[in-house]
């Protein structure tokens, strides 16, 4: 186990060198930074900007000196908001990691009773029911239903407020439709190894050692069905983490998601870079989390009478 673990970390250490200098490189992708800073302004102005943020450094050097910022926790000043960048991300990603969280919750929670139910019932009403909600989740994008959810809930009946994150009710709906696009993936993954593992050898003879029918699946297949479960969810979650962009535009949630959209809209690279490793950063913790998990979740299936 110590082997392994820091085998992942000696490859999670490396994909986020790489991470950074990707983030880093995208500033120059389009060109030169200073031009664009510049705008309608003159090449006096491109020139006195470039010498300012430092773009007439050497490429190796710029990354270094960023690199180093960044492992102190400075990612640099964003040039539209004119605040620290570290100072933003403390501001804003509060607001979606709660969404991210609260999504994940309300997708597994749909997710893992479901998919048992349609494993255990394959070819019945209930397994084709499960498999069709899971397709009209898949094929409704997350801004369509956060649209759908607004014109019934807000417009029409003014159940729950439209913008904001302040309460309770303020989650109900982008909760609803960011977790219902995570959701059919892992449904149909909870399915399928529920499927499979109840058809091994060692269910079959816990089931004729007299073991009943929901202890046989809570205590041994449920178990084992559950480790590609917990990665396809790291996943997940950093996907719901990053592609909250469209559901706080949306919702009007002060998160890093909305901070991302404005970042792009006005060409704050700073903010950009840093939010582009964070999020990075997260989904590579999520995974070796995941694979830890997976550790401790026996891959044996152990019967005992």
């Amino acid at each position: 186990m110590i082997a392994f673990l820091f085998r992942r970390l000696a490859v999670s250490a490396l994909l986020v060198v790489f991470v950074s200098l990707i983030s880093f490189s995208l500033v120059f992708a389009s060109g030169n930074p200073a031009a664009r800073l510049a705008g309608e302004g003159s090449a006096a102005d491109a020139a006195r900007l470039s010498q300012l943020h430092g773009f007439d450094d050497p490429i190796l050097l710029q990354y270094g000196r960023w690199l180093a910022g960044v492992a102190r926790g400075d990612f640099g000043d964003s040039l539209y908001f004119s605040r620290p960048v570290a100072e933003l991300l403390g501001q804003h990603f509060p607001a979606t990691a709660k969404l991210g969280l609260a999504a994940m919750l309300f997708a597994l929670l749909l997710a893992i009773p479901l998919g048992v139910l349609a494993g255990l019932r394959k070819g019945s009403l209930a397994d084709r029911a499960t498999m069709l909600l899971s397709a009209c989740a898949q094929a409704m994008p997350p801004f369509c239903l956060a649209f759908l959810l607004i014109i019934v809930f807000s417009v029409r009946n003014q159940w729950l407020p439209a913008s904001g994150f302040d309460s309770w009710k303020h989650y109900i709906m982008p909760v609803t439709a960011l977790g219902l696009f995570a959701m059919p993936a892992m449904l149909r993954l909870m399915k399928s190894e529920m499927e499979t593992v109840l058809a091994t050898d060692c269910i079959r003879t816990a089931r004729a050692m007299g073991l009943g029918g929901p202890s046989v699946v809570l205590k041994y297949a449920l178990r084992n069905a559950l480790r590609p479960l917990v990665s396809l969810a790291a996943a997940q979650m950093g996907t719901l983490l990053a592609g909250s962009v469209v559901i706080e535009t949306v919702f009007a949630i002060n998160g890093a998601g909305l901070l991302a959209w404005t970042s792009i809209l006005r060409g704050d690279f700073p903010t950009m870079q840093a939010l582009i490793l964070i999020f990075a950063l997260i989904y590579i913790v999520l995974t070796l989390v995941a694979d830890l998990i997976n550790g401790w979740l026996d891959p044996r299936v152990r019967v005992s009478s």
